[in-house]
């Protein structure tokens, strides 16, 4: 059931006797022959698993390809885990990090791997839940996020990580704007759902904190011993101070629940439609009685989270599109995006319920 890496995908190889040299240099007490493979999901930053002797680290790097400006910053997902790791144990600890284009062409950093269970789809095969035991882990899922939104950020050095001023209109603003950039002639245009989300933007959250982005079941690591309990969280890439409740939204996104239509039922990517499970409904309830506050605008944020990924998927996407990628998952993206723009909508009509 442990998360597992494969053989390096064709196009993604990295020059094994640089980055051995590098490490061996950078990293005391690393001894043997150097040994990688790569962690196949993901569709952003690419993820290696290094193992030297018998120690195991995790190398994190940009894709290759066609980037958004400012996306796949391998410094400042590096200085959070720095500042977080102390306070925040889910946080795995970095170990090194250059900008040196001798060793690989781009920026990149190590940490220590976390080895335990990542949820896929689907469970993994000899992992069996009652539908008590799902619900507690999407209680402890939503918790732990809890935990990172109550984390002072201004203690750990991170007051200048993000502007929570104007948070909220940058990000509608700003992901329309790539959204645009990244278009293709075979994806819908998503016109009304960014003038939705433009004409509702509600105000300044009064609390900011540090947000992951991308919290979801598959950027977190369960405990092979206990997989309802979760020893780390994944992937900050996206991380910043911002609305927590935007973060909560980006989450909900991915949230694919039992009675959602056909359509979007395709879509899934997590099991999150499981016996137990915990519905977008519940959730928010969880996380406004333990946040101790209100929500009632939430199918804003919902449309947000689901726009979001449809734009992820798009600049993803695009990228195929235009022959700067090999990895055939990134065709069927096209038919995700139509989904998430038929999910916004009802969104939009619906609510969050």
């Amino acid at each position: 059931m442990i998360d597992t890496p494969t053989k390096v995908r064709q196009g993604e190889e990295l020059d094994l006797k640089a980055v051995e040299a590098f490490l061996k240099d950078s990293i005391p007490g690393l001894h043997g022959e150097l040994v990688v493979e790569q962690f196949p999901s993901g569709y952003s930053n690419l993820t290696y698993l290094i193992r030297v002797g018998e120690r195991e680290l995790v190398l994190r790097r940009p894709p290759f390809g066609r980037k958004a400006k400012t996306a796949h910053d391998m410094g400042r997902e590096y200085r959070i885990l720095k500042a977080l790791n102390p306070v925040f144990p889910y946080c795995p600890r970095p170990l090194v990090y250059t900008e040196d284009p001798s060793v690989m062409g781009c920026p990149f950093y190590v940490m220590d791997r976390i080895r335990g269970i990542i949820l896929r789809k689907n469970l993994p095969e000899g992992l069996e839940l009652s539908p008590g035991q799902v619900r507690t882990l999407c209680e402890n899922l939503l918790d732990v996020q809890l935990e990172l939104h109550a984390v002072d950020y201004k203690a750990i050095g991170l007051e200048g990580f993000g502007r929570p001023e104007g948070y909220v209109r940058r990000q509608v603003e700003g992901w329309s704007e790539r959204f645009r950039a990244a278009w293709t002639p075979d994806a819908p245009t998503f016109d009304g759902v960014m003038q939705w989300l433009h004409d509702r933007m509600p105000p300044d959250s009064q609390r900011p904190a540090l947000i992951h982005n991308d919290y979801k079941f598959d950027n977190v690591v369960l405990d092979p011993k206990d997989p309802l309990r979760i020893i780390g969280v994944l992937d900050w890439e996206m991380a910043t101070i911002g609305d927590p409740l935007m973060d909560l939204g980006s989450s909900l996104g991915y949230w694919v629940q039992a009675d959602d239509p056909e359509d979007f039922q395709a879509a899934r990517m997590m099991p999150t439609n499981l016996p137990g499970a915990l519905t977008r409904k519940e959730m928010v309830e969880r996380y406004a009685e333990k946040a101790g506050i209100t929500i009632d605008n939430f199918d804003f944020y919902l449309c947000f989270g689901l726009f979001r990924l449809a734009v992820i998927a798009q600049q993803i996407y695009y990228r195929y599109y235009h022959g700067q990628t090999k990895d055939e998952r990134f065709k069927l993206l096209i038919f995700a995006i139509h989904i998430l723009e038929k999910a916004s909508k009802r969104a939009m009509e619906e609510g969050w319920g």
